[in-house]
């Protein structure tokens, strides 16, 4: 009698205790998306994750310090991934991607060559940094040949 009454709740509880599990992104074998870039260089910060990522362009950003290629149209979204090339070499950038305007990046598929880390970026004004900040993760590139357009 005991056991009928039992039955029911250890039922509904080991129905409590199942997990949903999210399928990952469907990528080609051994390519990286950024959202196992990020959590693998949140897991380890030191050291990333080096491999090829497949990334789809979202936002580009051109400055004095740099191009910025963006995962995501919000470059301060957790689940972005920044690539990253000195801005002195978009020219090159764009010379390896088939003269391609830059701007025309946007939703483009890229094969990218590195190793994405974690990085602490710090607001500042003025040049002056403040206590805020946030972390981004970036694929800093040394070379525009590390880029390339995926199939």
């Amino acid at each position: 009698m005991r056991f009928a009454l039992l039955l029911p709740v250890l039922l509904l509880s080991a129905g409590c205790a199942h997990r949903s599990v999210t399928a990952p992104p469907m990528t080609a074998a051994g390519l990286i998306t950024p959202a196992e870039a990020v959590h693998a260089a949140n897991d380890d910060p030191r050291n990333g994750i080096s491999g090829t990522f497949l990334v789809t362009v979202r936002n580009i950003d051109l400055t004095g310090h740099g191009l910025y290629l963006n995962s995501e149209t919000d470059y301060r979204h957790q689940a972005n991934l920044t690539v990253w090339l000195a801005a002195d070499q978009a020219d090159a950038l764009r010379a390896q991607l088939d003269n391609l305007p830059l701007e025309r990046l946007v939703n483009r598929r890229l094969l990218v060559q590195g190793t994405a880390r974690r990085a602490k970026i710090v607001f500042s004004t003025d040049g002056i940094p403040s206590d805020k900040y946030y972390y981004q993760t970036q694929l800093r590139l040394n070379d525009p040949r590390q880029v390339r357009f995926a199939p």
